[in-house]
C-alpha cells in the first residue's frame, strides 16, 4: 500500500474488501493499522475480573489494570501517552463498545500528531466493534480473558448475562458478579429501550447447578415477558409462573426495576430481597427505598391471592441506585468481621465525590471485597448500580 493510499482513504479500501471481514482479529488489526498509515498497534483485552490487560498476540506481556499507564487508560477511559521503549511514542486509547469497557489499544508512532491521534481513535472504535461482534462466537477471546477454569454452573449463567455496562448520555447501568469462575445462583440483567432502563438482580436458593438453572429460568422468563411488551407486574408474574411450572422446588429472590429516562420516575418490586439503596448528593438516603418485601419468586402460593406490590419514587439528576445481593454485605474480612452495608456504601460515596466513572467504582469495590476475604467468597456477591441524568441536564 502506498503512502497516498493510507489514512482515511486506506481505511475505506480496507472496509470495502469483503476478505477482511473473515480475517482473524490479529491479522485484521495489522492490516487496518497499515491502512490508516499507523506504524504499529496492539490490542489488550481486560480479563474477566478486570485485574489484567492481556495482549492479543503475546500473553507474556500482560499489564496490570491498577499499576500501569495502560491500566490508567482503562480505569479513566482517557488517552495516556508515553515514550516508547524502542523509540517514538505510544498512545494508549480506550477500547469501548458503547459504554462497555473492553480493554485498551496501544498505538506506536515515530511522533504523535493530531492526525495520528485521530486515526488511532478511529482504529480503536473500529476494533471495539469487531471484538464485540466476534467474541460471541470465537472461543479464542474467552480463553484469552480467563485466568482459571470456569465451573459448569458459572459457565451456564454467564452465557445469559448481558454486557457489564450499558448506557446513553443520560443513564449508565453497570454491574459486577463474583466469584467469577464459581457462581451459584446470582445474576443481573439490564437493558435499554428508547424510553426506559430495565434492571434486575436475582439470587436463587443454594449454590449449585439447580440454583443456576433457577436463575437462568428467571432471567429467561423476565426477558421473554419484557420483549413482548409486558409491564413490570407482568414480568414478575412470568417468573413466578415459570418457576412454579418448571422448577417447583426452587425459588429466587430479586429486585426488578424500571426507570423512565425522561422523567426519572423509578418503579420497582422487591421479591424477598435486600432493599435497593439510593445515594444522592454524596450521601446515602437511609431507608429511602425500604419497603415491605413480597415473597420470593417461585412461591406464588405465599401471595395468598394478592398482587405483588409496586413501588415508585422520583430520582434527581446524578442519583445513584444500587441493587445488590446479600453476599456483598455478608462477606467477611480477614479479621472475621462483616464487610457490612456501611463500608459498602461509603466506598461508592467516596468514588462519586471524586467523579470516578461508575464501572470503575464497582470494579474497585468488588476487588476490595475479594481482597478482604481469607479465601473464596462463601456466597455469590452481585452489585448493579445505575446513575441518571435527565435529557438537557
Amino acid at each position: 500500500m502506498t503512502t497516498g493510499e493510507t489514512g482515511e482513504g486506506g481505511l475505506e479500501g480496507f472496509l470495502a474488501d469483503p476478505e477482511n471481514v473473515t480475517l482473524d482479529l490479529a491479522t485484521a488489526v495489522a492490516r487496518c493499522t497499515e491502512a490508516l498509515g499507523l506504524q504499529h498497534s496492539v490490542v489488550y483485552l481486560a480479563d474477566l475480573q478486570q485485574r489484567q490487560l492481556i495482549p492479543l498476540t503475546d500473553v507474556a506481556c500482560t499489564l496490570s489494570v491498577d499499576d500501569s499507564l495502560a491500566g490508567s487508560t482503562y480505569r479513566t477511559q482517557s488517552l495516556r501517552v508515553e515514550e516508547s521503549g524502542t523509540g517514538g511514542m505510544t498512545a494508549w486509547l480506550p477500547l469501548v463498545d458503547g459504554a462497555e469497557r473492553l480493554g485498551v489499544l496501544a498505538v506506536h508512532s515515530p511522533a504523535l500528531t493530531p492526525a495520528s491521534l485521530r486515526r488511532g481513535r478511529t482504529l480503536a472504535a473500529l476494533l471495539a466493534m469487531m471484538i464485540t461482534s466476534r467474541r460471541a462466537y470465537q472461543d479464542s477471546f474467552v480463553r484469552l480473558t480467563r485466568t482459571e477454569r470456569m465451573q459448569l454452573p458459572a459457565e451456564m449463567l454467564r452465557a445469559f448475562l448481558p454486557p457489564r455496562t450499558i448506557g446513553t448520555a443520560h443513564v449508565v447501568s453497570t454491574a459486577v458478579l463474583e466469584p467469577a469462575y464459581d457462581l451459584g445462583g446470582d445474576a443481573f440483567d439490564h437493558s435499554l429501550t428508547e424510553t426506559t432502563l430495565h434492571t434486575a438482580v436475582f439470587d436463587a436458593m443454594g449454590h449449585d447447578l439447580p440454583s443456576g438453572l433457577t436463575t437462568a429460568v428467571s432471567l429467561a422468563a423476565c426477558r421473554n415477558a419484557r420483549r413482548a411488551g409486558a409491564d413490570l407486574p407482568e414480568l414478575v408474574k412470568s417468573v413466578d409462573e415459570a418457576l412454579a411450572r418448571w422448577l417447583p422446588d426452587q425459588f429466587c429472590t430479586g429486585v426488578l426495576a424500571q426507570l423512565d429516562l425522561a422523567s426519572g420516575v423509578l418503579r420497582w418490586t422487591n421479591c424477598g430481597h435486600p432493599a435497593p439503596l439510593l445515594i444522592r448528593d454524596q450521601r446515602l438516603l437511609a431507608d429511602a427505598m425500604e419497603r415491605e418485601a413480597d415473597p420470593p419468586m417461585g412461591l406464588p402460593s405465599m401471595l395468598a391471592g394478592r398482587t405483588r406490590q409496586l413501588h415508585e419514587t422520583g430520582l434527581r439528576p446524578g442519583d445513584r441506585v444500587l441493587l445488590y445481593t446479600d453476599g456483598v454485605t455478608e462477606a467477611r474480612t480477614r479479621e472475621g468481621a462483616l464487610f457490612g452495608l456501611e463500608r459498602f456504601t461509603d466506598e461508592v460515596i467516596r468514588a462519586s465525590v471524586t467523579g470516578e466513572l461508575a464501572p470503575e467504582t464497582l470494579r474497585r469495590l468488588i476487588h476490595s471485597i475479594l481482597d478482604a476475604q481469607p479465601g473464596r467468597l462463601r456466597d455469590d456477591a452481585t452489585i448493579l448500580m445505575f446513575e441518571w441524568w435527565p435529557p438537557g441536564g
